[in-house]
């Protein structure tokens, strides 16, 4: 979270001041919250001082407003992230090589709090094209350790490379299906079925602008 100091100082003061009273809590009240004195509240609301972003972070949360609604960037005062789960993007995976890295956070996505999903991945190649899924799209994923046919999963292979793949089984066995023509599927028996394991499934993606 980064502060325009210019629009803090001209918009903080009084749409604290306005929060207070729309709530009836005294200068003196507000300031337990923060840890500060009425003093400082007071120099807070008319402009004579400006806090830093933990405190407008703090603020925001006890009044339920946007963040930056409060620091004067935006206009729109509704928390919208209070309807919302901030999910890790994390590592990459390639749908056509099979690489998949976990071990760091990258980036974050906001998904409404109504959906079940864990994290988000980046896909790398253009195996899974077919499914609309391009190279640098984001993935959003739910643990789960199966899905149903036709349904499109992080798979592990032999405990070392996953993959996103669509999953069919038969026969006791399993179809890793590419969604490109130029990559074959991979079809694996009931005898080595144990060595692939489905460890989530993909439900929903964008396409990131870049």
């Amino acid at each position: 979270m980064k502060l325009n100091y210019e629009n803090l100082k001209k918009y903080f003061g009084q749409r604290l001041k306005e929060l207070r009273i729309e709530k009836g809590i005294t200068q003196e009240d507000l300031g337990k919250v923060l840890g500060v004195t009425k003093g400082t509240i007071s120099r807070y609301e008319n402009g004579v001082s400006s806090p830093g972003v933990s405190e407008v972070k703090l603020l925001s949360e006890h009044f339920n407003v946007d963040f930056y609604w409060l620091a004067g960037t935006s206009d729109d005062k509704s928390n919208y992230h209070s309807t919302f789960n901030k999910i890790p993007v994390i590592g990459k995976i390639a749908s056509g090589m099979s690489i998949y890295a976990a071990d760091y956070i990258i980036d974050y996505e906001y998904i409404s709090n109504k959906d079940n999903i864990h994290f988000a991945l980046i896909a790398k190649g253009d195996s899974m094209v077919g499914a609309r899924i391009n190279d640098g799209d984001i993935v959003f994923i739910r643990q789960q350790s199966d899905v149903d046919n036709g349904e499109i999963a992080v798979v592990l292979v032999d405990d070392e490379d996953a993959t996103l793949k669509r999953i069919y089984k038969m026969n006791g066995g399993i179809i890793l299906h590419s969604e490109n023509p130029n990559y074959p599927n991979a079809i694996i028996n009931a005898k080595d079925r144990r060595n692939v394991k489905i460890l989530d499934k993909a439900v929903a993606f964008k396409s990131r602008i870049i």
